[in-house]
């Protein structure tokens, strides 16, 4: 038979030393200083690097130190930022009397190119409307108080007169002169035969070796050989009496029916007040219609009573973008010559800053065009 031997554990080797050094008063002082110096040893390993660090106090205040940076950044629903309001929008576009002073309203909701206050020629009792009164029709809305045209209508030709006399060689007369004949002499002598004697005449103006007075102007200008060429007239066809033409420089109009009016007294107006926007739309309206009545000159006319509406979309560069709709009673003729008078004079000019602020990048408009 065999027998095999087995070694002990190290950890129950090392236990039974333990206790054979526990059991002796002289080995168990030794064991007790060895694990004491130990713990010692280990508390200086653990504890060192916080009692190293430096004071943070004493580091703020060192000249030398390092400036850090950072950022701190506030929830927008922490500290909400107050946006500033929009400018509001302009309420309604009228058209101004050119020939009305120039005057701030007191308070209105129109625009046009020009400050206005609303006047008539014959007041109306407790009047208070920013529009004068005005007779007119009831079927199409109208802001315009004046009638008017912005383009010289051509002439016509008119046959020439019959049997006009020619005109005549003249010769031009000169004005008369006052004349005076020569004035007398008065001869005073003395009563010494050796003494002087003297001579007296008072001179007129003009004197003349002539025999009568003959009234007239002084210094009358000299003509001779001068002529003219002078209308002979004929009574029995007198010629016409000139007459003065006064137009007003604005779009024709169509009125509407105003009953209320103002108690204001002066030339007609309206009350506005002055934007750059209706500065801006009163000549693009202008510019637009110069354009409409030059389509229709001697073109197919679509008739009285027709009417087209053209909607578009007008950016801030004062280009027509696009065409929104058009509709209307006039045909495709009367729609053509209305697209074509808006689209064919853009752009219209740039934006101001304050218009872009107020209208935006874009603006849609809507434009009636009314064949009369």
């Amino acid at each position: 038979m065999s027998q095999t031997i087995v070694p002990p554990h190290p950890l129950v080797t090392l236990r039974r030393q333990i206790a054979q050094l526990w059991d002796s008063p002289d080995s168990r002082s030794v064991v007790i200083g060895v694990l004491g110096v130990i713990v010692v040893h280990l508390l200086l390993i653990l504890l060192a690097p916080h009692m190293m660090k430096p004071d943070p106090a004493e580091s703020v205040i060192r000249p030398q130190s390092i400036n850090r940076q950072f950022n701190i950044e506030i929830a927008p629903e922490t500290f909400p930022v107050k946006v500033p309001p929009k400018p509001p929008a302009p309420t309604k576009f009228v058209e101004t009397n050119p020939n009305a002073p120039d005057n701030v309203p007191d308070k209105t909701d129109n625009f046009s190119n020009r400050n206005q206050q609303v006047a008539q020629e014959k007041p109306t009792p407790n009047g208070e409307n920013d529009h004068p009164a005005i007779e007119g029709q009831k079927e199409i809305p109208s802001t315009q108080i004046v009638d008017g045209r912005l383009t010289k209508q051509p002439e016509e030709n008119q046959p020439e007169p019959q049997n006009l006399a020619k005109p005549t060689e003249s010769s031009l007369s000169a004005p008369k002169e006052a004349q005076s004949p020569l004035p007398g002499i008065e001869k005073q002598m003395g009563d010494n035969a050796t003494g002087f004697g003297s001579n007296v005449a008072k001179l007129p103006e003009n004197p003349k070796p002539i025999e009568d007075r003959v009234d007239g102007i002084k210094n009358a200008p000299l003509i001779q050989g001068a002529t003219s060429e002078q209308q002979r007239i004929d009574p029995r066809r007198p010629q016409p009496r000139p007459q003065l033409v006064r137009t007003v420089q604005t779009r024709p109009a169509i009125f509407q029916e105003n009953k209320l009016g103002t108690k204001n007294i002066g030339n007609i107006a309206v009350s506005a007040q002055f934007s750059e926007y209706g500065q801006y739309l009163n000549k693009m309206f202008e510019t637009i219609q110069i354009q409409w009545e030059e389509l229709l000159r001697g073109n197919l006319y679509p008739g009285p009573g027709k009417h087209v509406v053209v909607s578009f979309r007008m950016n801030k560069e004062g280009g027509i973008s696009q065409i929104l709709s058009v509709e209307g009673t006039a045909g495709n003729f009367g729609e053509s010559a209305c697209t074509t008078a808006i689209t064919s004079r853009a752009p219209y000019g740039p934006w101001t800053p304050d218009m872009i602020a107020v209208l935006g990048e874009t603006q849609d408009m809507t434009i009636t065009f009314y064949y009369q």
